[in-house]
Formats: C-alpha cells, sequence, structure tokens
C-alpha cells in the first residue's frame, strides 16, 4: 500500500460536477490543496469526446443551456470565452404518425403556449386541438399541494396525444426516462411553483411562463443552447489541466472513513486494490459520482444520506455517431434542421436523431456528421444487443426518418450504463433530506446531476452548493 498523504478537499468524481468543485474551491480559495479522484481513464464523466474518422466529436452531452450562467461563466474564467459558438438552427422536427412534423414554437418541454404555433405543425389531430382549446374553459386547476409527475398532469388536462406526441419526446429525451415517472418539481420548477401559488389553466401557466422577460433582449443569449468549438468536452478538460488541482484518474475510491484526531476529526479514503492500493486523508470531501456509487461510499460517514440516494435510480442510454460523405447527404435529400425526435408509438430502437453538421458550425466541408440517441429507463433491450445488431437497427431508422441508407464512413457507439439519474415525484424532497443527513457530517459535501438537475449548467451549480456547504456563503 502506498503512503498516506493528506490534502485539505478530496473529491471524488472527475465528471463536470467535481471537476467545478475542485475548480471553485482553488479560485476561491488560493492555495488551497484538492485533489479529485475519477475511476475512468480520463475526466469529464458523460462530456467525453471519441475521433470518428479522424475528427474529434463529442459522444456525450453535446450542448450548454445558456440562459443558466454557471456553464458560460466558467467556460470564460477557464480561458475559452472565445470559443462558445452558437447553434446554426434551432429549427427541429418531431416523427409522429409516420411524418416528420416541424416541432412547434414557444413550448415549455412540449407543453404548448401557443395553439396556434402547434396547430401550424401538423403533429397534432383535430381532435387533439380541440382539447387544447377546451382546456381555457374547463375549472381552474386547485393549487397543486404536492409533486406530481409531468405525465400525469398533462394527460389530465390536455389529453394523451399531447403527452406522447409531444412532452414524452421532449422530456423523456432529456431525462433518458418516462414523463409519466418524471417530477414536475424537478424538471419543472418554475411551473410547479407557479401551479402551486395559483393552480388555474396549465396551458394559461404556461404561456405566462414563457413571455419574454423585462430586459431579456439585453441580456439573455441569442439562443437557449451553445456550444463549444472543439465540443464541450474541452471543458473537463481545460479544467483538469489547469494545474490548479490534482488529478487521478484510473483511481477508484473504494472506501471513505471519519476518524477522530486530537483536535476534531479527518476523513480517510482508501482507493485501489493490491499493490496499488492506498490510502489518502482530508479535512473535507465532496462526493460528486453517481447515486448507487455516492451511497456505498457515505455508507460509513452518512448512513443515513446513503440509504435516500438508494432509491434514486438511474436509466441506461447509448449514443451511436456517424460519419457520412457529404455526397451522401446531398443525394438522400436529408432533412434540414438541427434533428429531429421521434414518438414512442413509432416502434423504432432510436429515440433522436441530432444533426450535428448541421446544428453546429466548423463541420469539415467533406464529412457530415450526425448522431442517434437509444435506450430510455424501462427499455433497456436494445442496449443488451451487440454492436453489430444495434448499428444496424439504428441505420435501418436513420433510412426511415431522413432517407438516408449510405454506408457510413464511420460509425462508433458509446453506451452509458446507469448515465442519468431520474427524478421521480417527490425528488425535490428526496434531495432535500439526501443534503440534510449529509449537512450532519462536518466537512461534507455532495453534488452532481442527481441533485440539481441533469444538464452542465446544472451540475456546476451543484458544484457551486457543495462549496458553500464545506466554507460558507461567503466561499
Amino acid at each position: 500500500m502506498t503512503t498516506s498523504q493528506h490534502v485539505d478537499v478530496a473529491v471524488v468524481g472527475g465528471g463536470i460536477a467535481g471537476l467545478s468543485t475542485a475548480w471553485l474551491l482553488t479560485q476561491q480559495r488560493p492555495g488551497i490543496r484538492v485533489t479529485v479522484f475519477d475511476a475512468a481513464e480520463t475526466v469529464g464523466g458523460k462530456l467525453r469526446q471519441e475521433k470518428v474518422a479522424g475528427h474529434w466529436v463529442d459522444v456525450g452531452a453535446e450542448s450548454v443551456l445558456a440562459r443558466r450562467p454557471e456553464a458560460m461563466a466558467l467556460a470564460r474564467d477557464v480561458g475559452l470565452g472565445d470559443e462558445i459558438i452558437e447553434p446554426l438552427t434551432m429549427t427541429a422536427g418531431v416523427r409522429a404518425d409516420g411524418v416528420t412534423h416541424p416541432m412547434p414554437q414557444r413550448t415549455l418541454f412540449g407543453i404548448p403556449s401557443d395553439i396556434d404555433a402547434v396547430a401550424d405543425s401538423g403533429v397534432l389531430s383535430t381532435q387533439a386541438l380541440a382539447r387544447l382549446r377546451q382546456e381555457l374553459e374547463m375549472p381552474p386547476m386547485a393549487a397543486l399541494e404536492q409533486d406530481v409527475t409531468v405525465g400525469s398532469l398533462v394527460r389530465e388536462r390536455l389529453g394523451d396525444e399531447v403527452v406522447d406526441k409531444l412532452v414524452e419526446p421532449l422530456l423523456g429525451g432529456v431525462y433518458a426516462g418516462s414523463c409519466d415517472n418524471i417530477s414536475l418539481a424537478a424538471a419543472m420548477p418554475t411551473l410547479y411553483a407557479q401551479l402551486r401559488e395559483g393552480g388555474g389553466s396549465l396551458l394559461g401557466a404556461v404561456a405566462q411562463l414563457m413571455q419574454p422577460r423585462t430586459g431579456a433582449s439585453l441580456s439573455s443569449p441569442s439562443f437557449p443552447f451553445v456550444s463549444l468549438r472543439g465540443g464541450v468536452a474541452t471543458l473537463p478538460a481545460a479544467l483538469a489541466d489547469s494545474g490548479r488541482f490534482e488529478v487521478r484518474t484510473k483511481t477508484v475510491v473504494t472506501a471513505l472513513e471519519k476518524v477522530a484526531t486530537g483536535d476534531g476529526h479527518k476523513f480517510v479514503l482508501r482507493y485501489g486494490g493490491g499493490e496499488h492500493a492506498g490510502q489518502l486523508s482530508a479535512d473535507r470531501v465532496v462526493i460528486a459520482t453517481p447515486p448507487s456509487k455516492s451511497a456505498a461510499l457515505l455508507h460509513a460517514v452518512a448512513p443515513a444520506a446513503a440509504a435516500l440516494l438508494k432509491q434514486v435510480t438511474t436509466a441506461s442510454m447509448a449514443i451511436v455517431t456517424f460519419a457520412f460523405d457529404r455526397s451522401d447527404i446531398e443525394q438522400a435529400n436529408f432533412p434540414a434542421g438541427s434533428g429531429q425526435l421521434v414518438a414512442a408509438s413509432e416502434g423504432l430502437v432510436t429515440k433522436a436523431l441530432t444533426y450535428t453538421s448541421q446544428k453546429w458550425p466548423g463541420a469539415p466541408a467533406d464529412l457530415f456528421f450526425l448522431r442517434g440517441s437509444v435506450g430510455k429507463a424501462g427499455e433497456v433491450a436494445p442496449l443488451q444487443w451487440d454492436d453489430a445488431d444495434l448499428l444496424q437497427f439504428v441505420r435501418a431508422d436513420l433510412a426511415r426518418l431522413t432517407g438516408l441508407s449510405a454506408q457510413p464512413v464511420e460509425a462508433i457507439i458509446t453506451r452509458w450504463g446507469g448515465g442519468l439519474p431520474q427524478y421521480a415525484a417527490g425528488h425535490v424532497e428526496l434531495v432535500r433530506g439526501i443534503r440534510d443527513a449529509v449537512a450532519l457530517v462536518e466537512g461534507l459535501a455532495v453534488c452532481g446531476a442527481t441533485y440539481d438537475g441533469v444538464g452542465i449548467a446544472a451540475c456546476i451549480g451543484s458544484a457551486q452548493a457543495a462549496v458553500t456547504r464545506l466554507f460558507g456563503a461567503d466561499s
């Protein structure tokens, strides 16, 4: 076993949340000694790149929510401000009833705010549109007294078709889950807060939320999502390469203990196995790993938090990334836009397509990149196929959805096992309970996609909360 070392803060988990925690700590407390542990060969978690046809391409997260400040501010702080890019288009389609329709404008995760915009898209039937108009005349909802699932609320007020053709493809795509199991309070906190306060019409509440804010034209970004030239995976790489903190990859932390000392306590982290095993002590610890791993590490030091974390389930998915010859795209009369979502009723393996080379600037002139998403909570069978079979099915879906049947220059499959936490009804209260239990242990904090949102900005926000937990509001 290697000789024990001591640091001020140990961070377990080298995804964007853990790396952001380390960056914020060293930025706000110069001279602090921070070590980040990650089991993978490279840092970044779900922000990862692979070479496809000789070009580095994001194979995990590929965009950043621009209307939250955390991610863009961090990119600028780390020296990537000039690399922020806006999409070439945000126009997308949704596949339903065998036809790809334009995604209606001005929706909140698919919940309409403008009935005319939905009618113009052609995605809903005449009966479903009539149901939307009737909702405005229905008896108003009572103020919500507790969290509900998005699907149950929308089905009750707007009908099944709105859920199945709009909300499920959009919201289910973000969380790799079913909107019938996704918490309204966690996924749409502003809508939940509004309905708790006053109830009323669902369409009216969404329309009010979608109204431009005063001064938005001066302070808000032009697009809801942005990326980085070279891919969003360059952000965790830049953080790790900053030299402000130590990063240990290919290092599995196996146990966390709290040990009394003469003047208080310290934490002891044990890692590795066999001759590569070692331990490190730290004054403070941040756990920034998926829920099951976090539960295992917290078992000895915060058992109540560990028990609650075990209630958080996760979903697996896969990303299939293609590179095609540009001439094949032109010959196929490929659709315009940034991609398309697929309603579950279509019966396809592929849940969404992203036309990377049409969505982001900087694509090579001779190649066209796109990606397909496969898998969600409760739908694991396709993820158990071998790569050859999975690729065959996704290519068949691609031909059906876009007319493109050419042989790709290269295709790779990236599997994300248990990569996305599921926010069931009551998730916000569950997270509050986890944090309350962690708060009983001085010097301990948690962060990551389990807590405040699965997006990059949300994960960075949870890192900020962890730093505040460790050192107070002045951190």
